[in-house]
């Protein structure tokens, strides 16, 4: 029983990290997909407006039915953070995203993005969300492992180095009509590429904290979720009608296209956003795009499975650098969290942790029920004293006087 229960509180703990890992998995399936079919020319607008139905679809029915009895009432103020949340998230990041990944390649895409850790923990500290305190340890841990995580990321994007070939490479010959070579014709684009990808990152970082604020007067998960993705489909049909103009660009068959647009609304977006949702109640938005470096490295390795994209040494050197980062990030918050949860634990408990300190809360224990049995000793003593004592004396006085003449 002992051997269940501390692998069931390990599998408690660990649950945040797993589902985090798990969710930059899909991303990163997510990134290669979308790649291979923005190179097919599929209009990024498009895919945006695809991929929220999808994601509205598909998770609107499990909120209606599982929260119907807890749904809170949609007020103003939810109203208007609903529409700022599907304006930041599904409209500004992903079309700006998609652009940039168009213009650059998944993996540079994904390492631009991991200034997503550096921007949110700045954001959350400006907006209180986040305690900055240079004296402690687990403090300065969080402020190293940014700048160590931007380090790398900036390092895989000014410097390239030698190409890596792995074991597979040998094996994998894309076809040119499947995959046009645009990665070389387009390095001119690459600084645009940048900014745009820059850009979305401070949308989805300011989406982070936005959906940590609303979390906490809308607390039906599942259906800010489907909410979210209703705001973000509408808002990038407006967008799209405005972008593009050709009727043609909404055409979409069974092909890859068609798997893009299903595979990031159901993975990316209505899965992603509920588990975010549900991670950052517990550990904060810092906590959850700490692991968005992750995604570069998986990227990067399926990249090269994939689309045969090259692997250089700056790659791998900045992704060694971005791994001790996150490290660093995530120990600074484990050590929050555990601080968080001593101070909530009352203090006669904390007393008993150690040993001596056990023996004296045992000792004050049992002379506190001591003097409460006392007390209650002497709160029943007296009553039956009094009783018996006063009417004893007169019965033989007046057995004594009867013979008398």
């Amino acid at each position: 029983m002992e051997g269940k229960s501390c692998l069931g509180n390990f599998f408690e703990k660990a649950k945040p990290y797993i589902a985090m890992i798990s969710l930059q998995f899909g991303y990163a399936g997510m990134n290669i997909i979308t790649k291979a079919s923005l190179n097919r020319g599929m209009s990024h607008f498009v895919l945006v407006v695809y991929r929220h139905a999808f994601a509205t679809a598909v998770i609107a029915p499990f909120a209606l039915v599982l929260e119907r009895k807890v749904r809170p009432k949609i007020t103003f103020p939810i109203f208007l953070q609903l529409f700022v949340l599907g304006l930041l998230g599904p409209v500004i990041d992903q079309n700006f995203y998609y652009a940039g990944l168009k213009f650059t390649s998944p993996t540079f895409s994904c390492a631009m993005s991991n200034m997503l850790p550096a921007m949110t923990f700045v954001m959350a500290v400006l907006c209180r969300m986040e305690k900055l305190d240079l004296k402690k340890v687990r403090c300065q841990a969080k402020v190293v492992g940014t700048i160590v995580t931007v380090g790398g990321a900036m390092l895989m994007t000014v410097y390239k180095g030698h190409v890596i070939n792995m074991v597979w490479s040998n094996f994998v010959h894309p076809k040119k009509s499947d995959v046009p070579d645009t990665i070389e014709a387009t390095d001119k684009d690459w600084v645009k590429g940048s900014i745009l990808l820059i850009i979305a990152t401070f949308a989805w970082a300011s989406f982070f904290i936005l959906q940590a604020h609303t979390l906490k007067k809308y607390t039906a998960h599942l259906s800010l979720t489907a909410l979210v993705c209703f705001m973000g489909t509408l808002q990038s049909i407006a967008v799209t009608f405005v972008m593009e103009h050709k009727s043609s660009a909404w055409a979409i068959g069974w092909d890859m296209n068609l798997l893009a647009a299903a595979y990031a609304g159901i993975v990316s977006s209505s899965i992603a956003y509920y588990v975010q949702g549900l991670v950052m109640k517990k550990r904060g938005p810092v906590f959850v795009t700490s692991f968005s470096p992750l995604m570069m490295i998986i990227v990067a390795i399926m990249g090269s499975f994939i689309l045969a994209e090259k692997i250089y040494v700056g790659g791998v050197l900045g992704g060694v650098l971005i791994v001790i980062g996150l490290y660093s990030v995530l120990w600074g918050k484990y050590k929050e969290y555990k601080e968080k949860d001593a101070e909530e634990i009352p203090e006669p408990v904390k007393l008993g942790i150690t040993g001596d300190n056990k023996t004296m809360m045992i000792e004050d224990i049992e002379a506190n029920i001591i003097e409460m049995h006392k007390r209650e000793t002497n709160k029943v003593l007296p009553v039956p004293a009094i009783v018996i004592s006063a009417p004893m004396p007169q019965p033989p006085m007046i057995a004594m006087e009867a013979p008398k003449p």
